[in-house]
């Protein structure tokens, strides 16, 4: 297999993560879908990142698809839950929050780095409460626990993990660990893990 994708990206981190903590084995290429000779458009209609390509050179898209046909692919660990749809459920919606949380954050990254008088202030606003108020959620939900959801890591504390990086990237001016020391705690936790050790060093 081959994953398409940029280190700064955080649904390609959440991609990485996931078959790094699998052990499945594959080729990580950096490609850019807006730099010159990009490959991504050829193989993913929509142009974007991530993008998986199997051995028969299918293409696999969109982050939640690739990570949960990735998990499919072994049981060590299986980080969706197998067999409990209410488990399953929650750790599809925590992967949801998190990805709510990029989807927020990148949008004010795109809208930051547009010229200034062309910037529209209410959007980085609304999408800075919803940063906010997602977090304060994760924190809630997570309390004192050591993962996200059950007694095991899975898909969810991967993404949120993958939020958090991103954040730290793009807007470092949010204190999100003082404000949230539990999730501070959590990340610690998460960060010192190899698969993230990998990600955290490209």
């Amino acid at each position: 297999m081959k994953l398409l994708g940029t280190d700064a990206s955080p649904y390609v981190r959440k991609v990485r993560l996931v078959l790094l903590e699998k052990n499945l084995a594959h080729e990580y290429l950096v490609d850019a879908p807006r730099d010159p000779g990009s490959h991504v458009a050829q193989v993913n209609p929509l142009g974007r990142i991530p993008a998986l390509i199997l051995d028969d050179d299918t293409c696999v898209y969109d982050s939640p698809v690739i990570a949960e046909y990735l998990d499919t692919l072994n049981d060590s660990p299986a980080l969706i839950p197998r067999g409990d749809a209410l488990a399953r459920m929650r750790v599809k919606r925590g992967e949801a929050l998190a990805d709510g949380i990029m989807d927020s954050a990148v949008a004010v990254r795109n809208e930051r780095i547009r010229p200034e008088e062309k910037q529209e202030p209410n959007n980085i606003v609304l999408h800075n409460n919803a940063v906010s108020r997602a977090l304060a959620h994760a924190s809630e939900q997570l309390g004192e626990r050591v993962w996200c959801e059950g007694n095991v890591i899975t898909l969810a504390d991967l993404a949120l993990a993958s939020a958090l990086v991103y954040l730290d990237l793009r807007q470092p001016e949010r204190d999100w660990r003082s404000t949230h020391p539990n999730l501070a705690a959590w990340f610690a936790r998460i960060a010192a893990r190899p698969s993230m050790q990998t990600t955290l060093s490209t």
